[in-house]
């Protein structure tokens, strides 16, 4: 829930997606079949904050453009809700040491990340530094629409875009990072 002119609101929210990807050219292809326009890519760096629950992480796009994003969800393989606060900033190089003044930095995802619409769906092929290629979608509910709706629209994606059920992931790529090497 968030505050806004004194009323508890609740937060948005999408059904998320995360899955190992083998051949990124295959994805990327079919991707591009099934978007509403040309695919964005753009540099990600992720900086995660350890919190007492869900995710805290300072996105910077730019020097002049970054993102706080917390967020929750369960840590399950296949297609969970998420929900999520995103507060927009300019100066992420002035927010970052402050928050990790009060908080301890978990780690730094950097990525690669190509973007693609699919109608309410965002579809990112991301190329994650250390940890090789994954896809994510995220079917942003509509207000008043159910999970059970935004879950048929992923598992219909899931299925045009070709991911196994044993490529799907639990966690977050800085949960990954933080698994010792096999």
């Amino acid at each position: 829930m968030h505050w806004k002119n004194g009323i508890n609101l609740p937060m948005p929210a999408n059904i998320e997606i995360k899955a190992r990807i083998h051949n990124a050219a295959a994805f990327k292809s079919l991707a591009e079949s099934l978007g509403d326009a040309a695919a964005a890519t753009f540099r990600q760096e992720d900086i995660f904050f350890r919190v007492p629950h869900g995710r805290l992480k300072l996105r910077i796009l730019a020097p002049d453009s970054g993102q706080l994003i917390f967020y929750t969800r369960p840590d399950t393989a296949g297609p969970k809700r998420s929900e999520y606060r995103i507060y927009e900033t300019s100066r992420p190089d002035e927010l970052g040491p402050v928050l990790s003044s009060v908080l301890e930095v978990r780690g730094t995802v950097r990525k690669t990340r190509s973007l693609y619409l699919v109608g309410q769906t965002r579809i990112h092929l991301d190329d994650v530094e250390t940890l090789g290629t994954f896809a994510e979608l995220e079917v942003v509910l509509r207000p008043g629409q159910s999970d059970a709706e935004g879950l048929a629209v992923a598992e219909n994606l899931l299925a045009k875009l070709g991911i196994h059920p044993d490529d799907l992931i639990k966690g977050a790529y800085i949960d990954l990072m933080e698994q010792p090497s096999p």
